[in-house]
């Protein structure tokens, strides 16, 4: 299930480019001279529509694209003619979307040879997320995501360099939750939530060559912070009007927050007969919260009832890797690789917890949790190249993760060396593989990979597993052809639950390049994955066991015609199209497989949809430095079990691109 979640999401990305901007250049291909620079600039500036029809929160969710005056793209490079600029050599500036679209880009950089160099990124992403039909509607957010990344080198060509750097991302917006109240039979009212998370980090470092070694050293500062006050913008009846259930007043304010200082200390070094490379990392981050909350309504049983919650505490969290990888090349036909890994991370902390209802309080109690996770891996890997058209290789892994945890609850803090409870879990692995060259333009290459755990942490992680990929490509002058597949089976069985998963991948993609004018790109993928677990659930109090059956089958073609006249017209025409047939059944109540669950839990067994997406763009030369451009896409989205969220929506744009 996370794989396909994993990778439905990336084929429909791959179903929906905007069609803007347009990427043929206006431009002279030598710039503009002016002093000492040389001048490169492009604009496109335009108008993007669109008409949506269906369900228009989902629309927003995956497209997003909506009217209005855009500035596509932009582009300014300024290159010093002798490499020695008065106060820089280089100076860059792109520009993505800026005016409104859901997606905003923007990057700067100034260079000074051998004195500095400064780089700016800031990216701007509208995230909406709306409820599902389920929910009544109720479960919501629209905010935004801010990001950008600073960083400033001194002496960027010299043997011994320094940095700084900042990056911020904030992510705030309206929100909309629910909450039960009084008790386990109370109801479900909607409460509101103003959506703020800030982290800062500041970086200051530096690299150094010496000996034939690099080495690399960072200090970086993490400061997180969430302050998201909730509450009740109106007295609720609740969901359920007909109960004796009422919310009159409700506010909850969790301030969370927390440092992360860190160091990162890099070594590498690079040479005939070996090279290496090896990274340490040490966080000590730590966390504090506070959360108080008020309530105040009628019970189930109509009484008036006041209820206040207090909770705060913090935790430690010290994390420490390091990984170090050794390349040895003993003969020339032969290549060793080597990799070993530790990993070690601790939580502990303690909280506090008060409730009062009616002004009774319920006895604090005092929770103690410790969780402390490590891990020690190493690989090894030899490449055999017995011809130049023929190699081989073949190697091991192995895994050692210890976890200990420590949970106590009670009415009391809870006493000193309170017993871990321990789990280890070993993994043995084995790869072997080949890259054959058949024939000048054919290659065949093939990896397999066995392993091994013999105590899995949760019951979908992998225990008994085995992989094996493929692929073949042809290439010769213009064409291009490449198939790849892929088989990925998991099983395991524990004591309390079992689990196994089957996935098989299959792809086919070419392109075909007779001349500058035309250019053909054709890809399919299928993506066959079926799980079946244990699963226990309960029904008046009573545990029911039964098994949880899940099958996605999806398929994804998509294709392009790129087409040139000279340099006055150039036309892209392509489709995308992503399926998930599911099991291949009509009816979404009726399993194909013998079960006992219930109707609403065979519906989940299959998710079967289809996204279609249709797109054409044309650009003309108008002037030497003008063009005019005209794009078009369409979306097309249906589920065929539940069909609240379909929707279609055709999208497009006009601009003009030119320089100056």
């Amino acid at each position: 299930m996370r794989l396909l979640l994993a990778l439905l999401p990336a084929a429909m990305a791959v179903a929906q480019p905007p069609v803007a901007p347009t990427d043929e250049p206006t431009e002279p291909s030598r710039g503009d001279n002016a002093s000492n620079y040389n001048v490169l600039q492009s604009w496109e500036l335009g108008y993007r529509f669109s008409a949506a029809g269906g369900d228009f929160d989902m629309y927003r969710s995956t497209v997003n694209y909506t009217d209005g005056v855009r500035l596509l793209s932009s582009s300014l490079w300024i290159q010093s003619r002798d490499g020695h600029g008065s106060w820089f050599d280089q100076l860059q500036f792109n520009t993505l979307g800026l005016g409104g679209d859901p997606y905003e880009f923007a990057s700067f950089r100034i260079e000074k040879n051998r004195l500095y160099r400064y780089d700016l990124t800031w990216r701007s992403t509208a995230y909406f997320n709306p409820a599902l039909t389920l929910s009544n509607g109720e479960h919501l957010i629209n905010a935004t995501n801010h990001l950008q990344d600073q960083d400033l080198t001194l002496f960027p060509q010299s043997k011994v360099r320094f940095f700084l750097g900042y990056s911020q991302a904030t992510f705030s917006g309206p929100s909309l939750s629910t909450i039960q109240l009084f008790d386990g039979s109370g109801d479900e009212y909607p409460i509101f939530s103003n959506i703020h998370t800030v982290q800062n980090e500041y970086r200051l470092g530096g690299e150094a060559r010496l000996f034939g070694f690099k080495i690399n050293a960072l200090y970086s500062w993490t400061d997180f912070r969430e302050d998201t006050p909730t509450n009740l913008l109106a007295p609720s009846p609740g969901n359920n009007p007909n109960d004796l259930n009422t919310l009159g007043s409700f506010t909850r304010t969790n301030p969370y927050h927390g440092v992360s200082p860190y160091w990162r200390v890099g070594l590498f070094r690079e040479g005939k007969y070996w090279n290496m490379n090896g990274r340490f990392t040490y966080v000590a981050g730590r966390r504090g919260f506070v959360l108080n909350e008020n309530a105040f309504g009628t019970s189930s049983t109509g009484l008036p009832t006041l209820r206040q919650v207090l909770t705060f505490g913090d935790a430690e969290r010290p994390a420490a890797t390091g990984n170090l990888n050794l390349n040895f090349f003993p003969h020339p036909k032969v290549t060793i690789a080597t990799q070993t890994s530790l990993y070690n991370i601790r939580m502990a902390g303690d909280s506090y917890f008060e409730q009062y209802t009616n002004s009774s309080a319920i006895s604090p109690i005092y929770v103690f949790n410790f969780l402390g996770i490590q891990t020690i891996a190493a690989s090894a890997d030899v490449q055999y190249r017995w011809r130049p058209w023929f190699m081989i290789h073949g190697g091991y892994d192995f895994s050692d993760r210890s976890i200990n945890s420590v949970a106590a609850a009670a009415v009391a803090a809870p006493p000193p060396g309170q017993p871990a409870v321990s789990q280890t879990n070993k993994l043995n692995a084995g790869t072997l593989g080949f890259r054959l060259k058949a024939w000048k333009d054919l290659t065949i290459a093939a990896d397999g990979e066995i392993g091994r755990a013999n105590k899995a942490i949760y019951p979908i992680s992998e225990r008994d597993y085995q992989t094996l990929t493929g692929r073949v490509q042809y290439r010769k002058r213009a064409f291009r052809l490449e198939g790849r597949a892929a088989a990925d089976y998991n099983v395991n069985s524990v004591s309390l639950a079992s689990f196994a998963s089957r996935s098989r991948q299959y792809s086919v993609d070419g392109s075909w390049t007779p001349n500058r004018s035309f250019a053909v790109d054709l890809a399919w993928t299928k993506l066959h994955l079926n799980t079946l677990g244990g699963i226990s659930y309960f029904v008046n109090q009573l545990p029911v066991n039964a098994d949880s059956y899940y099958v996605s089958n999806i398929q994804s073609v998509s294709g392009a015609i790129h087409l040139m006249a000279g340099k006055r017209a150039d036309l892209l025409v392509g489709v995308s199209h992503v399926q998930d047939f599911g099991d291949g059944r009509s009816n979404p109540l009726v399993s194909p497989v013998a079960t006992n669950l219930p109707s609403g839990f065979i519906a989940a067994q299959t998710f079967p949809l289809r996204f279609i997406s249709p797109m054409a763009r044309l650009s003309l030369s108008l002037r030497p430095r003008i063009r005019w451009n005209l794009g078009y896409q369409y979306y097309g989205y249906r589920e065929d079990f539940l069909s609240l969220q379909n929707y279609q929506a055709n999208t497009g744009y006009s601009s003009i691109s030119w320089s100056f």
